[in-house]
């Protein structure tokens, strides 16, 4: 009985990890959500696969250019959300396939946000009561005349899509659209909390923001395909012209995507890719555990994998 054990748990090791040892490479982009998710690959890897990894900070810009390369430099985007990304995803997974895109995707919603507290003191339910003179005065920081409304971090695909909205829903002469790291944001919500002043926010779930503060969410016109044209800058210089955005985002498909290259040099790690499936919930605690809890994300990732190992299990085909 104990050799016929032996035997059973090397099978089960040899299913669980190559012959070989694989490496994987990565990408790194800058919102929380993309940093959990890239330690949970790096932990699974290294802990139920026996592969190494490396982490590669990035914008989507250079993790998609990596991947197409398809040289190793960069192997995998823990994070794509879709449409937002679209120019990458059409360029490099449809037209070049070079890239390959999960089909296990969790659900996204994005829009803007502001404090409660605000929301009730000034009758504020709606993207369009931005656009009335005591609110704008109510968001002025700086004392320019005018509020502020956090769009996106620079390089975000998102950020572009929230300029143009403020544009087209007539913001611009009462609000004033920032760009800065998350980072920023988040500290500046809480400040303005604290201070009880008024404060505009691009906001998004899944998000620890929603557990840390207590924020709604403004109306915005039902989605429209009709209405939302969006010309990202990559595809034309004369974007912001050509671009026309009047309604809510549609819900968004997130997902992991990697290098078509990654299948034959580190074909059990692209499997595992492959067969990874997550849900908002799931993304939502870890992100809360990292921007909240003020903890390391391999951290949190090496706690989840330990207490969900069924889940991972099927993720790996045992």
């Amino acid at each position: 009985m104990k050799f016929r054990a032996t035997l059973l748990a090397a099978a089960v090791v040899a299913v669980a990890a190559p012959a070989q040892a694989e490496s994987v490479n990565i990408g790194v982009p800058n919102w929380v959500g993309a940093k959990a998710i890239a330690n949970l690959i790096k932990v699974v890897v290294e802990t139920r696969m026996g592969g190494t990894t490396d982490m590669v900070p990035g914008t989507n810009a250079s993790i998609f250019a990596g991947m197409d390369r398809g040289k190793g430099e960069i192997d995998v985007h823990p994070d794509v959300w879709l449409p937002n990304q679209e120019t990458f995803t059409n360029e490099y997974v449809k037209k070049k396939k070079t890239v390959v895109l999960s089909k296990n995707p969790y659900v996204g919603r994005q829009g803007f946000c502001v404090s409660k507290d605000f929301s009730k003191k000034h009758k504020v339910t709606s993207i369009f009561d931005l656009t009335r003179p005591d609110v704008a005065k109510a968001m002025d920081s700086d004392g320019n005349g005018k509020g502020e409304i956090w769009i996106g971090a620079p390089g975000w695909a998102s950020a572009n899509v929230n300029e143009i909205k403020v544009r087209d829903y007539g913001l611009m002469a009462f609000i004033e659209p920032i760009r800065a790291e998350q980072s920023v944001m988040t500290a500046r919500v809480g400040d303005s909390i604290k201070k009880k002043q008024g404060y505009a926010f691009y906001c998004y779930s899944p998000h620890a923001i929603w557990n840390m503060y207590d924020i709604v969410r403004l109306e915005e016109p039902k989605f429209d395909p009709k209405k939302y044209i969006m010309v990202q800058p990559k595809q034309s210089a004369d974007w912001k012209k050509k671009s026309k955005v009047m309604t809510e985002d549609a819900l968004k498909a997130v997902q992991v995507a990697w290098s078509k290259s990654l299948e034959k040099r580190s074909p059990t790690i692209a499997a595992f890719l492959r067969n990874m499936k997550l849900d908002s919930d799931t993304v939502s605690n870890l992100v809360f555990q990292i921007a909240a809890k003020r903890r390391k994300p391999e951290e949190v990732a090496r706690e989840w994998v330990a207490k969900n190992g069924k889940r991972v299990d099927g993720w790996l085909g045992l």
